[in-house]
């Protein structure tokens, strides 16, 4: 089987082990050992990074220099100790699904270090249920699942000595699945999610703000929303940027939830460009299936950040958020 060449390295991240593995290590050293949740619901908690129990997280795809210090909020939070398998869950940029696909390779390289691809779960998905099979040229075009390779390689070599010992990754790419779709492949992958030797990873920016990305969705005050156009003047209360913030917490607090329903609304009420809407709808809906105690698989949002702060309709940003689940 073929391995998976990091087509992204040297253009979204830095190609240099060397380079890359300290970036990676200051980014980590950079978030704090306990911070607090930065959404109303869970505001009041205090979080340890990383955290007991913490199986699941949520953290943005983009270039490093943009989102790599957010993605490592995420990443530290990450408990590895019982890992045997990570589940890498991100969005097709560049080829229509309406289900999911999994990867034909079984290595996928890393500047750091290559890891293992778990064949055999794969095999054992394809059995369950209907998965496209990327072809490697699809699997090296897509940036959603590469970008979150180097951060899995690093988090597991500070927790196994021998790069041998590693847990396999199963990398599965998300289409353009309806709701119904997403509760489908939920129920799939719930059992996989309960259990404790399983690690998932979702791979999503939130917020692609600006003409270029079509939307300019601009909320004036709760309920009063516009798409603003070129030609309107800058509006100054709310800012750009904070009407931006507005819709992207109502979006993390659809995720904190844990109704899988109430993210599918914010979205279609908000048109939210979460290019990562999908993986997390299926997690969502995975978490649902398996009908845990209130606290137990609740994502909870620890760090978000924008690429710039939009003032103007001519300018254009890019959100991320990061957030962890404890089982």
């Amino acid at each position: 089987m073929p391995t998976r060449n990091a087509s992204h390295a040297g253009s979204w991240y830095s190609s240099s082990k060397s380079t890359l593995s300290s970036e990676l290590d200051q980014w980590l050293a950079a978030v704090p050992d306990t911070t607090k949740g930065i959404r109303p619901a869970s505001e009041n908690d205090t979080i340890e990074l990383p955290s007991k129990g913490a199986r699941a997280i949520i953290a943005p795809h983009a270039g490093y220099a943009y989102s790599g210090p957010a993605a490592a909020w995420a990443y530290k939070a990450l408990d590895l100790s019982n890992a045997k398998r990570v589940f890498l869950l991100g969005p097709s940029h560049h080829y229509y699904l309406t289900g999911c696909a999994l990867s034909k390779c079984d290595t996928y390289e890393t500047p750091l270090g290559n890891l293992k691809v778990d064949t055999e779960t794969v095999a054992e998905l394809h059995k369950k249920a209907k998965f496209d099979k990327m072809s490697v040229s699809q699997d090296e075009d897509e940036h959603s699942l590469e970008m979150h390779l180097p951060y899995i390689y690093k988090m597991l070599s500070r927790q196994f000595s021998d790069p041998s010992q590693f847990p396999p990754v199963v990398p599965i790419l998300v289409g353009a699945t309806s709701g119904a779709t997403e509760r489908q492949y939920g129920e799939i992958l719930a059992p996989y999610l309960a259990d404790p030797t399983s690690v998932f990873v979702v791979s999503s920016d939130f917020c692609h703000w600006g003409s270029r990305f079509r939307y300019t969705y601009y909320e004036a005050a709760p309920g009063d929303a516009t798409s603003l156009r070129t030609s309107d003047a800058p509006p100054k209360r709310p800012a750009i940027y904070e009407s931006i913030a507005n819709v992207d917490g109502y979006c993390m607090d659809a995720v904190e939830s844990k109704s899988h329903q109430n993210f599918l609304d914010i979205l279609e009420e908000t048109g939210n460009t979460v290019c990562g809407r999908h993986p997390i709808g299926v997690v969502m809906a995975a978490v649902e299936t398996l009908a845990l105690d209130e606290a137990k698989g609740k994502f909870r949002c620890v760090r978000y950040e924008r690429s710039s702060d939009c003032v103007s309709v001519k300018d254009s940003s890019v959100s991320y958020c990061s957030a962890l689940a404890i089982f």
